[in-house]
């Protein structure tokens, strides 16, 4: 029950990646200093069988090559932004363009995902394992305005299977800021079939409508009557192939629910995996979640770890946020951040199996 350290190659471009691995003997979380990305979670099923339960890959340029941003920190703003641009203190503030051809996804061309965090252990005693993953993104980094300092610090108490990550962060000018965890989650296993039979619970009475290019039309929809109620669980393929107008968008869902917390650390949603009892429940105190079915994992591009091929539907995202292109929404929880503020969210992913 310790944080141990090895390394985990060197990119291209000669810059050494280092993982470290929090094991409290009934689950295991390993990252690297590369996006501060989580890649392995090992936990049991109902009979106690270990296995790896998110996507990842076994080489850094894997990571700075390939889309889909598994495990990785996302910032400044995950999801979306329409246009590729917003206004703030009446200066526009144009972003770079990865989306759809004209609109910003996942914070730009080298986004939080492909910066070096900066790794101390703040704990590593009977009690819990944490470490603080730190970085200073400039003014101006990715066109977006302000000095930011963040920290996300990732913590596994030594008597639960509980993995929790806490977002703060403090600006020197204003600014806009969203950040996730892009974990893609299969709860069979990351190299086995599909998680159309993963069984998932969201505790949100509402989502966002989106547009073709999957931005935010500003209506909120009640999921009563609509394939996406999933207010009581179930299959994630029951209704992913229904004739509905905002799943052809996705291709599947992919989709920002959201939720009634009122600011506090809250149930959001629940995944379980019928086969092996696996059970994945997610608590938060950001005021949505993106559901996000892999409908469009590129199988052409390097393989998951130990080869595994890419495929459609193999793994499933469950991404706590503030609901996608804010900064153009005023209607919108806001995502302003100003000096003298604290940016501090925390998310918590709590495994058990029965």
């Amino acid at each position: 029950m310790s944080i141990t350290k090895s390394s985990f190659g060197v990119t291209r471009d000669g810059v050494a990646v280092t993982s470290y691995t929090m094991d409290n003997g009934k689950m295991s979380v390993r990252f690297i200093d590369l996006g501060g990305t989580v890649v392995s979670i090992n936990v049991p099923d109902k009979n106690g069988a270990m296995a790896d339960v998110v996507c990842g890959y076994d080489d850094p340029d894997s990571y700075l090559t390939c889309g889909g941003y598994p495990g990785a920190i996302i910032g400044r703003f995950c999801n979306r932004i329409g246009g590729a641009e917003f206004t703030l203190d009446g200066v526009k503030y144009p972003l770079y363009k990865n989306d759809n051809v004209h609109n910003h996804l996942h914070g730009g061309k080298i986004g939080f995902d492909r910066r070096m965090w900066e790794v101390t252990v703040l704990a590593d005693n009977e009690k819990e394992m944490s470490v603080d993953l730190s970085y200073v993104s400039p003014d101006g980094e990715e066109g977006y305005p302000g000095t930011l300092t963040v920290h996300v610090i990732y913590t596994l108490p030594v008597n639960s299977c509980d993995f929790s990550i806490r977002y703060t962060a403090v600006t020197d000018k204003h600014t806009v800021l969203n950040l996730t965890n892009h974990s893609y989650f299969n709860l069979a296993g990351y190299e086995v079939g599909n998680i159309l039979d993963h069984e998932v619970m969201i505790n949100s009475d509402a989502y966002g409508e989106v547009d073709a290019e999957l931005i935010p039309t500003g209506k909120i929809i009640r999921v009563d009557g609509t394939p996406h109620d999933f207010r009581k669980a179930k299959p994630v393929g029951r209704d992913i192939g229904c004739d509905d107008v905002q799943l052809r968008y996705g291709q599947g869902y992919d989709h920002n629910f959201i939720l009634d917390n009122g600011g506090r650390c809250e149930l959001a949603a629940k995944v379980r995996d019928p086969k092996s009892g696996r059970t994945m429940t997610v608590y938060t105190n950001q005021p949505a979640i993106q559901l996000y079915t892999g409908n469009c994992i590129d199988t052409t591009e390097a393989p998951y770890k130990g080869g595994v091929p890419k495929r459609k539907f193999a793994a499933l995202c469950l991404e706590t946020q503030h609901y996608p292109d804010s900064p153009n929404h005023p209607e919108f929880p806001s995502t302003e951040l100003f000096p003298g503020e604290t940016y501090d969210y925390t998310t918590v992913f709590s495994f058990s199996a029965g």
